[in-house]
């Protein structure tokens, strides 16, 4: 096997692995760019990827009886209300954090534990079992006409699912959002000294609210799109470990989109090895566990390894109290 049939072999799955790191990385960065740290990227992903599975299930036999058209939008239209649930569930984490003033790290992980909790109960009282039935509707890989037919390049990069390009383009969206627009100056304002933002007229609080309910409704999408592609069911493993690598290829990243969204790649990367690993002639060899375990090891590494030089937002994790220094 040559290095071109590797790469179109390995490339392609770890764009597909990295986009629901890449959105979920994204929310990270407009919350914790506001200054409320986000541990809960985990649990947002949960209830992402709970709603959205249960919406598709819903919706299926309804849109199917409407045509073919309607059947393909089940996907996108249950992954837009998983977007719109999580960041009213996101809201629970700003009152905490930000009205409340609690720790933002305990109250991330309430976060996680009763977006967990809640899904496995609904699903439990709705479907009578740990886990609901598969999807009749997942998203499907597609290949871009025309730019498919590119040698190399083709097969490499343009035979892959709708959402990893959606993700890629989000992540330029959203570096013109926070570093070329007012909006994105305001809430890098009130990350970085929310006194001086605040002596100018914006207001904290609400645009720390704003970055919390955004990171939860990228993170919703980011679980729905999971769940939608990979799993295609909802259970108490569909989002395992998932957001906190995303919070991961944020810091990784630096807190900067495109630092993200790169960080997010590399970590997809890693995940595909788990499923590529055994067709790779130099990693036949290693036994399988060693290539499911690979994107967690290398999240710890690269965090051990880069943290510490990682600038993060100065007045991250700190409640505002107006009037005070």
């Amino acid at each position: 096997m040559g290095i071109i049939d590797v790469l179109i072999l390995i490339v392609p799955s770890a764009i597909f692995f990295a986009a629901p790191l890449i959105f979920t990385a994204l929310g990270g960065v407009f919350s914790e760019r506001s200054g409320v740290v986000n541990i809960g990227l985990e649990g947002l992903m949960v209830m992402g990827a709970f709603v959205g599975v249960v919406v598709n299930l819903t919706i299926s036999a309804p849109l199917n009886e409407m045509g073919d058209f309607w059947a393909s939008l089940t996907p996108w239209i249950s992954t837009l209300v998983a977007m719109i649930v999580a960041a009213i569930f996101s809201v629970i984490h700003a009152i905490a954090s930000v009205t409340f003033r609690a720790d933002q790290v305990v109250s991330g992980v309430a976060i996680n534990f009763l977006a967990l909790g809640i899904g496995l109960f609904l699903i439990e009282e709705w479907y009578g079992k740990g886990q609901t039935d598969m999807v009749n509707q997942p998203f499907y890989s597609v290949q871009i006409p025309g730019l498919y037919d590119i040698p190399v390049i083709g097969p490499m990069f343009f035979d892959g699912y709708i959402t990893s390009y959606i993700a890629i383009l989000l992540a330029f969206v959203v570096w013109y959002v926070i570093y070329k627009t007012p909006f994105g100056l305001r809430l890098r304002s009130v990350g970085e000294h929310p006194m001086a933002a605040d002596t100018n007229g914006i207001n904290v609080s609400k645009m720390r609210y704003t970055g919390v309910i955004l990171s939860g409704a990228f993170a919703g999408i980011g679980g729905s799109v999971f769940a939608l592609t990979f799993t295609q069911n909802f259970s108490h493993a569909t989002i395992a470990g998932q957001g906190f690598m995303a919070l991961a290829a944020m810091i990784f990243g630096k807190w900067h989109p495109l630092g993200a969204m790169g960080a997010a790649l590399f970590f997809g990367f890693a995940q595909s090895l788990s499923l590529t690993g055994s067709s790779i002639p130099l990693l036949q060899d290693i036994p399988s566990v060693f290539l499911m375990i690979a994107p967690y090891v290398l999240t710890i590494l690269a965090l051990a390894g880069f943290i510490g030089r990682a600038e993060a937002p100065k007045a991250i994790g700190t409640p505002y109290i107006k009037g005070s220094r």
